[in-house]
């Protein structure tokens, strides 16, 4: 008797440990997961950074762009103005 005594608790010291085992393994990958998950929302919003950045450099230069082409024609009227060439400008 002390034999099937020892065997049941040897059984379910088994079956203990391995559910607790499958526990652990359940809880590393929902970690994992949620891992991954941080990490992919992480790179979304850097691409999404990135992309903003890059729209508003674009933004930035067509204007100082247009400024400048502003000033040269500015600058263009004077000239004429001052050698007498002026007239009207076209803008």
């Amino acid at each position: 008797m002390a034999d099937s005594r020892q065997m049941f608790k040897s059984g379910q010291a088994k079956g203990e440990a391995q559910a607790k085992t499958e526990e652990w393994i359940e809880s590393a990958k929902d970690t994992a997961n949620a891992a991954r998950e941080k990490t992919c929302e992480a790179a979304q919003s850097a691409a999404d950074s990135a992309e903003q950045g890059q729209q508003q450099a674009a933004g930035f230069l067509q204007q100082t762009g247009e400024q400048i082409k502003n000033m040269a024609q500015g600058a263009a009227d004077s000239v004429k103005q001052t050698l007498g060439m002026g007239g009207q400008s076209k803008k």
